[in-house]
């Protein structure tokens, strides 16, 4: 078998193991916060930094309501000059958390994307904005780690190869992406 045939089995294994209607209610979560008018932050380090970038970029861009009402989307990891002096002046395990004491609303939806579930930054992240009236979000993989348990809501992949989780965590940006936008091709 090739190398490539045997990961993208592997993927549709994760896929199947989904629990699809922990995500349907995490979907729901992002639409609940958009029609409150509230805000959604996203937060993660390396891939998942880049998953939380993309998440803010696609929904920032495209979802909006038919009378123009958009999301508020930002990825607390965007900001590398702020991310880079909190991590220096404060402690790398804050550069998430500290933002939100500026910004967090009660109401407003905190994502905190983990592979491992394991990140200190970004399950501080979770339990600042649990402890402050915000709802939370954790996108995990593996045994879902300690943001599982810690997060109010959680998209769990359950699968131990990195580049998997990661692949299927980008996905559930589009299932958003897709169903507020009322994408009719998967209605």
């Amino acid at each position: 078998m090739s190398f490539s045939r045997g990961y993208y089995e592997r993927m549709v294994k994760a896929i199947q193991a989904l629990d699809l209607d922990e995500v349907e209610r995490a979907v729901d979560l992002v639409e609940a916060t958009w029609r409150a008018d509230g805000t959604v932050y996203t937060c993660g380090n390396g891939g998942s930094g880049s998953t939380a970038s993309h998440y803010a970029s696609d929904w920032s861009k495209s979802i909006r309501a038919r009378d123009g009402k958009r999301l508020r989307c930002m990825c607390l990891n965007d900001n590398l000059p702020l991310l880079m002096a909190y991590a220096n002046d404060v402690s790398y395990e804050a550069v998430f958390e500290e933002p939100l004491k500026n910004l967090l609303r009660p109401g407003d939806l905190v994502i905190g994307i983990s592979g491992s579930g394991n990140s200190p930054n970004v399950l501080n992240a979770i339990a600042y904005a649990n402890a402050n009236g915000a709802r939370t979000l954790g996108i995990c993989g593996f045994d879902g780690g300690k943001l599982k348990p810690l997060a109010q809501h959680a998209v769990h992949v359950r699968e131990h190869h990195m580049q998997l989780v990661e692949d299927l965590h980008l996905s559930f940006g589009h299932v958003v992406m897709g169903r507020l936008c009322g994408d009719p091709r998967f209605l």
